[in-house]
């Protein structure tokens, strides 16, 4: 039974002492994580800095999005750090995307640098950062949107691929892929087909316009046959360039419910070649339960459809949603990797400069705000997203876990033989504390430090702040009351 509880003002955390506990008095939530059950590799947690999204004439209107071109040296090195750094968030992932401005006409001469400078800035001294602390980068390109001459419509953001032109479209990935490898020696290891090239609705039905200037990003349509036809031509054209470490994509539909139910899944599993070209499953992760028309559940079917016939396949979240930044974001997260069963996490940019979204950002939540007098805010999503990235590094696994509350959620990793410690985030969406009694097992370590964030304005939400260890009691309980909206880090120690 229950017969003390000690809450240390000081440290936040609840700890039972000096009895046997059960679950019979029903005032503590049962929960579990088990380090030594292993449900998925996990490649990491990671960052996109969009530099052009929607300029459909970058000469007149030069778009940065990003907003480093704002900032001075020293603020730039400031948020690399807090990005890239010991003390940061420490991200394996790193996405970038391929606009259409890097050839003016099929054949001709190519220019990856003049519309990407901050792009590059960003990954090259990432890259620097991360290896500095012994760690390294994993990164995926993606095909944001084609150049004007690889459509039907003949203009950016037409919706329709010439088919006449899909080798050449095939040759302008893959020339952006030697470049960033072989000049500025960033290691990509994945090339992505499309961004949400699967939603056809986007563009009037007779195509003639391409929408540019109402909010949305550069996109072409995708149809499954599509996708199908590029995971076989552009494998052999990627080996004959001797990029044969660089694995395909079947692109990014906007959310995994499109993934397997409008039929891409299907569509490359029934192909063999299709299949066999397959590098890594990936697709954006935005999350919405309401039925309609961006309805976008967390569901693994089209990946277990094709893990059943590749059962070594990993999947990506290549864009998610930071929700309002708060702990809600953080059980999105929970359901892309529990629900989902994917290996790795990017979410939407992370630095947004709101004035460069024409229409009003859809998904305004971010690490980094830039305005444009040249200042800059660290925003609450910086510090929730801290406590998973900084807990699922790439090499670790997803451990096993329980929660007998729906408005409590467990997200655990294990070392997996990583110099990376046991890890558990705990998040509570509720309005209300609640006591947990989590259940660690295959954990060789009996202390945790613990590191929180919950919801609040700036004046008081907490920061990933430090609030002291925890000890298991004698039958390997760590008894917690988990604030109100908030998501708490126990690290092994």
């Amino acid at each position: 039974m229950l017969k003390s509880i000690l809450c240390s003002l000081l440290l936040g955390i609840s700890i039972l002492y000096g009895q046997e506990v059960t679950f019979d008095v029903f005032n503590a939530v049962r929960a579990e994580v088990d380090f030594s059950k292993k449900l998925q590799d996990w490649d990491g947690f990671g960052v996109n800095y969009v530099q052009t999204a929607q300029t459909p004439d970058y000469d007149k209107d030069p778009q940065e999005y990003g907003g480093f071109s704002l900032l001075d040296k020293n603020e730039r090195a400031e948020i690399l750090d807090k990005i890239f750094g010991n003390d940061g968030l420490r991200p394996g992932l790193v996405k970038m995307f391929y606009d259409p401005f890097h050839q003016k006409e099929p054949g001709g001469e190519f220019d990856h640098e003049k519309t990407t400078e901050w792009l590059r800035y960003f990954a090259k001294q990432g890259l620097e950062r991360t290896r500095e602390r012994g760690d390294d980068l994993t990164i995926i390109t993606t095909l944001y949107g084609p150049p004007a001459w690889a459509t039907k419509q003949k203009f950016i953001r037409g919706r329709d691929l010439d088919p006449k032109m899909k080798y050449k479209l095939a040759e302008y990935m893959i020339d952006w892929v030697k470049f960033l490898k072989e000049k500025e020696g960033l290691p990509v290891k994945y090339i992505s087909l499309h961004n949400e090239g699967e939603d056809w609705m986007r563009w009037p039905v007779d195509g003639k316009d391409g929408n540019i200037g109402t909010g949305h990003d550069y996109n072409l349509f995708w149809p499954p046959e599509q996708v199908v036809d590029f995971l076989k031509i552009i494998r052999p054209m990627l080996d004959k360039q001797g990029l044969n470490d660089v694995g395909v994509t079947p692109g990014e539909c906007s959310n995994w419910y499109r993934f397997s139910a409008w039929g891409y899944a299907d569509a490359i599993a029934d192909d063999p070649g299709a299949l066999a070209n397959l590098g890594l499953v990936t697709s954006h992760g935005f999350y919405n339960g309401n039925y309609g028309r961006w309805f976008g559940e967390h569901r693994s079917v089209g990946i277990d459809i094709l893990r059943a016939k590749r059962p070594e396949l990993h999947s990506w979240v290549t864009s998610t949603s930071w929700s309002k930044m708060d702990a809600n974001t953080i059980k999105e997260m929970h359901g892309n990797i529990y629900t989902a069963k994917n290996n790795g996490i990017i979410p939407w940019a992370c630095l947004q400069r709101p004035e460069k979204w024409v229409g009003g950002d859809p998904n305004p939540g971010t690490a980094f705000r830039i305005l444009e007098d040249g200042s800059y805010s660290v925003m609450r999503g910086y510090y929730y997203y801290k406590q998973v990235c900084r807990a699922g590094q790439p090499g670790m696994a997803v451990a096993r876990t329980m929660a007998m509350d729906s408005e409590i959620a467990l997200i655990g990793f294990s070392r997996n033989g990583t110099k990376h410690p046991d890890a558990l985030v705990i998040v509570n969406i509720s309005k209300y504390n609640k006591l947990v009694g989590i259940r660690i097992r295959g954990c060789e370590s009996r202390t945790f430090a613990a590191f929180r964030t919950t919801d609040g304005t700036e004046e008081e939400y907490e920061k990933y702040r430090a609030i002291g260890t925890a000890d298991l009691t004698s039958d390997d309980l760590l008894i917690y009351e988990v604030p109100a909206r908030s998501a708490t880090t126990f690290y092994a120690q």
